[in-house]
């Protein structure tokens, strides 16, 4: 041990730069390390509300989009469609939507905002396939009933309002995404009027 005099000043500078260095050094590490728990821009893209032109579409037709990655249908309903789906009930596992499968203004016997546009995700809700759009033929899979939703995985069918038949597999309805209209020709997907 040295006899020579301690200089505090120079212990404390010592002290307050290893601090000071410690702590640049700190953020340094933590700045990357905080960052990495954000989505990256690509996942944010991918959970981006979808903006849809549907000024083009015509009674009976389809158009899809994507959103989140999964397949989105809207879909021109006809007023003989509208007509068809009233009579429906008695044929449905859940024809009021009581399960939780759409927003809260989509509560309704056409399951939509506007009574002639459809827009659901189109995933089965039994093991997730797409089921394929019958304008024409779905009487070949539900007697009577002349347009709708067929899922070639399992059998599954579902109504132009995205509700599922009984004694098919899949569980519950199609789901309705959030979505409104910004005007008479546009919908945004993703998100509800007022979260936006």
């Amino acid at each position: 041990m040295s006899n020579a005099p301690v200089n505090s000043g120079r212990r404390k500078f010592l002290t307050l730069t290893t601090a000071v260095v410690g702590g640049v050094g700190a953020a340094v590490v933590a700045v990357p390390f905080v960052k990495s728990w954000s989505p990256s821009e690509k996942a944010k893209a991918a959970g981006a509300p979808v903006t849809v032109d549907i000024s083009k579409i015509k009674p009976g037709q389809l158009i899809r989009v994507e959103w989140r990655g999964k397949p989105v249908w809207i879909v021109s309903r006809t007023q003989k469609i509208l007509d068809e789906l009233a009579t429906l009930n008695d044929q449905l596992r859940d024809p009021n939507s009581q399960e939780p499968q759409q927003p809260e203004y989509a509560l309704n016997t056409g399951r939509s905002l506007k009574p002639d546009i459809f827009v659901a995700v189109g995933i089965c809700t039994h093991l997730g396939c797409s089921p394929t759009y019958l304008p024409d033929s779905f009487s070949e899979q539900v007697e009577g009933v002349e347009s709708g939703f067929f899922c070639p995985c399992h059998g599954s069918k579902f109504d132009l309002a995205g509700r599922v038949f009984q004694n098919v597999p899949a569980p519950l309805n199609l789901v309705i995404p959030p979505h409104y209209y910004v005007s008479d020709t546009t919908i945004l997907i993703g998100l509800d009027k007022g979260d936006a």
